[in-house]
């Protein structure tokens, strides 16, 4: 017996009836040999986490463009915190720890520099239109890897593609990461606004504070407990009713007071231009683009797609750099 198969069959002795067993696993787009050490779903985290798309997350926006304290969320960080949060409630939960450590690392793959800015920036412009959850998707299947891509498991690409919150993701462990990725952003996004002096804790609605928490801290592990609380023994992820009620509170609190803020979003509408500008000049440039999207092109619509996925690779300093290298003058010297 291989140590993979040994692992396997802890899953049958350990997890939940209703968990998602690497056994089960729907398969690969490619079938592979498996390995002889790890299920599949781990292989698949250890892919992701070694792939280039995963480490320019360090440089991209989670909420406040290319902040310059040390302390502020990048989307790489986002990442980190809700693959943590969701671990939690898999391994509480007895599901497939695995399998959500996979699917939160890679949730967030296709992003785009700027954030949600860059992403409507690009959805607007680009007439097939732009999704980051489907960029992640077509990163670990077609992109990476020169164009080979990951070659990930149905169930962690399902969760990927679904993580979004009008996703229906197929497996408990898909939504555990869909409720994870909002109770990260919701608690670091309000951190970062606090230490951003856009808002401070008295401000927060005592309908809120009342249910989930005094501090950003205690709301974290007040969502995190309700959810295994409610869920235990069942085969279904949900939050009690006063925890669904305070959620939705902190979501329109959010928007009103954070992700709308003018000081918050000074520079988004510039960030939204400087994508829009980037689409423009490539696709009426395709011999600027590198070589691998160059050779992605057959037609107009893979003309734009291959733009897209330029443009969405991009970290935010490297659009900005890239920007200022296409059109900003620079500065006359004689050798």
């Amino acid at each position: 017996m291989t140590i993979r198969e040994e692992l396997e069959r802890r899953e049958l002795e350990i997890l939940a009836p209703w968990a998602s067993l690497s056994l089960n696993s729907r398969g690969r787009m490619r079938e592979e040999v498996p390995c002889d050490i790890r299920p599949a779903f781990q292989r698949d985290r250890d892919r992701i986490l070694h792939s280039k798309s995963f480490r320019r997350l360090k440089d991209k926006t989670q909420v406040f463009l290319a902040p310059t304290g040390d302390h502020y969320r990048t989307r790489l960080t986002h990442t980190l915190e809700v693959s943590q949060n969701a671990r939690t409630i898999a391994k509480a939960l007895r599901l497939n720890e695995d399998l959500v450590e996979a699917i939160s690392l890679g949730h967030d793959l296709g992003h785009t520099p700027f954030g949600h800015a860059g992403e409507r920036a690009l959805n607007r412009i680009c007439p097939l239109g732009f999704r980051h959850n489907e960029q992640s998707l077509r990163l670990v299947d077609i992109l990476e890897r020169g164009g080979r891509g990951l070659n990930l498991s149905w169930e962690v690409r399902d969760g990927i593609l679904n993580h979004q919150t009008s996703g229906s993701p197929s497996t408990l462990e898909g939504q555990i990461v869909q409720k994870s990725d909002k109770i990260a952003y919701f608690h670091h996004d309000m951190d970062d606004a606090m230490r951003a002096g856009i808002l401070t804790e008295e401000e927060v609605p005592e309908s809120i504070r009342s249910v989930a928490g005094q501090t950003t801290g205690a709301r974290l592990d007040f969502f995190i407990h309700d959810m295994i609380r409610t869920s235990q023994g069942k085969n279904v992820i949900a939050m009690s009713g006063p925890a669904e009620k305070a959620m939705k509170e902190m979501r329109a609190f959010m928007f009103r007071r954070v992700y709308s803020d003018p000081v918050a979003k000074a520079e988004e509408s510039r960030a939204e231009k400087l994508v829009e500008v980037l689409y423009e000049y490539y696709f009426t440039h395709v011999d600027a683009l590198p070589v691998f999207f160059q050779r992605m092109i057959v037609d107009e619509t893979t003309k734009m797609r291959a733009v897209c996925d330029c443009i969405s690779a991009m970290s935010d300093h490297f659009a900005i750099s890239t920007y200022e290298e296409l059109f900003v003058p620079k500065a006359w010297s004689v050798l």
